[in-house]
């Protein structure tokens, strides 16, 4: 089972046990939820409509925070003296998802098997 969430204006692929880094979120909570926008459970049904996902949500342990590598800028024109030299480092908050909501919800039951009829 998997689920696609949105959060910092990207989207990331997650499973029940995965950590990820997404842009830093301001809350002092200990775990966090996402709506997701697609769930595929374990039979490969993809479950998008909107009242479906309500009741799914993605909840994820805040493990701490991070920052990504130093990112270089250097703005240069020729024959005019012009540079400008600036840095930029992302900060990230670590989180572990932990579940997937409503995960038994979404299966359906199978079709029973129907007895042949002889003539």
């Amino acid at each position: 089972m998997y689920a696609i969430i949105r959060t910092g204006g990207k989207q990331a692929k997650v499973r029940p046990g995965d950590v990820i880094d997404v842009e830093l979120l301001k809350t002092d909570d200990e775990q966090v939820s996402f709506t997701p926008l697609l769930v595929v459970d374990e039979s490969g049904n993809a479950i998008t409509t909107k009242s479906a996902l309500v009741g799914m949500p993605v909840t994820a342990k805040v493990l701490g925070e991070s920052k990504g590598p130093k990112i270089d800028i250097f703005k240069y024109k020729a024959k005019t003296g012009y540079r400008r030299r600036m840095g930029h480092r992302q900060r990230y908050t670590q989180l572990e998802v932990m579940s997937i909501g409503g995960a038994g919800a979404s299966k359906k039951p199978a079709p029973a098997p129907q007895a042949e009829e002889e003539e």
